[in-house]
């Protein structure tokens, strides 16, 4: 009998949180063959990444997933093989009771968030030993051998190779959302959280020789991007020309939309933890806007993730780098890293492709967890 998986999503104010375990979900079950059960707790959230869903259900079937409300008034349920507790969200008291007098012992993981930070080797995979006799084990995501690997479908790459090499593919999927690209234009998706740095660097984008089209997904940066414009309450299908600069609004979109949206353009700006994984997939420079914590905490996971990824650029390449991503993410003015970044474009292409590949050689997140219970059964 194959294995039974749980899932536990909360979401916090974002969709980085069910955005990663929706996808990990589905992969269990289409590469590896497992049961799993998805536990949200709200399904409105889940509903934008997977538009055909009922938020009103309490369970459902989607794409192999059953997908299940986790409500404040839980109702027993027989926990399963395998436990994954996404990013330290808390089972509920009643389930975990449950796991431990289950007669069949429960693998219990907490799915950390992703860091680059050099300890996450030393911390992946160790167990906590809990009061009633149940050990939990850490489970960290990463970019190294010896941390759990990143998100990533088996054929992605794959896909991913065959659309950027099928340049009538590429547009007829940027005309299914609108957009008409244009000639000798560098195509930018915009995908963050508001940010005061964004005006400084549309006006370099607009006044600059290159034209850009600017592709921006619903979202909280809408409002940062209003006030530039002087405009009222932006929505999907407007339209705006300021100099060079072309810009369109789009839809939320799914998942594998966005994933083909990041594949289309030049130029990624993403944020959190889903995007930022997939823009690293696309193989195009990028930028990424880590979700700002107290005392400062995210710029420590920043300069981590630089330290790692600006190996084996050129020197000018790595201060562009360097530059530009600390404007962003600490409102700093953001024009001379930008004409720096362009200056070494061609260098920055291929170690976006070139770090892509390095990190597809080591074992995927799914792989890595399926393998991990089978080491431990």
């Amino acid at each position: 009998m194959r294995a039974t998986w749980d899932i536990f999503c909360r979401v916090v104010d974002n969709y980085g949180d069910i955005g990663v375990t929706w996808r990990l979900a589905r992969q269990l079950v289409a590469e590896h063959g497992l049961a799993v059960r998805l536990w949200v707790d709200d399904l409105t959230a889940f509903v934008r990444l997977c538009p055909q869903a009922d938020a009103q259900l309490l369970s459902q079937m989607q794409q192999g997933v059953v997908v299940c409300v986790w409500s404040a008034d839980w109702q027993a349920v027989e926990p399963a093989d395998v436990v994954i507790e996404a990013f330290a969200c808390e089972l509920p008291a009643a389930y975990i009771a449950a796991m431990a007098r289950r007669e069949q012992k429960v693998l219990w993981l907490n799915l950390e968030y992703l860091s680059a930070e050099e300890w996450v080797e030393g911390c992946h995979g160790l167990p906590s030993m809990q009061s009633n006799g149940l050990s939990k084990f850490f489970f960290f995501p990463g970019f190294t051998a010896g941390s759990g690997g990143l998100l990533r479908e088996r054929e992605l790459l794959t896909q991913r190779r065959a659309f950027q090499a099928d340049g009538r593919t590429r547009d007829d999927f940027l005309c299914s959302l609108g957009v008409e690209p244009l000639a000798g234009a560098k195509l930018i998706s915009l995908f963050a959280y508001e940010n005061a740095a964004l005006s400084g660097w549309l006006e370099v984008l607009a006044a600059g020789p290159q034209r850009f089209q600017l592709l921006v997904p619903e979202g909280r940066i809408l409002s940062s991007l209003q006030s530039w414009l002087g405009s009222p309450l932006l929505q999907a299908g407007d339209t705006y020309l300021r100099g060079q600069l072309h810009i369109r609004v789009l839809p939320f979109m799914r998942q594998e939309q966005y994933d083909r949206l990041l594949w289309s353009c030049n130029f990624n700006v993403v944020r959190g933890e889903d995007s930022f994984i997939r823009a690293q997939w696309a193989g195009r420079p990028l930028l990424w806007h880590i979700y700002e914590q107290v005392d400062d905490a995210h710029l420590e996971k920043l300069e981590a993730f630089l330290a790692r990824y600006k190996e084996g650029l050129s020197a000018d390449a790595q201060v562009a780098l360097v530059g530009l991503w600390h404007a962003w993410n600490t409102n700093g003015p953001i024009g001379e890293s930008w004409q720096q970044l362009l200056e070494s474009w061609p260098e920055q292409a291929e170690h976006a492709e070139d770090w892509c590949l390095q990190r597809a050689s080591q074992a995927d997140l799914a792989e890595a967890l399926v393998q991990f219970y089978l080491n431990w059964l």
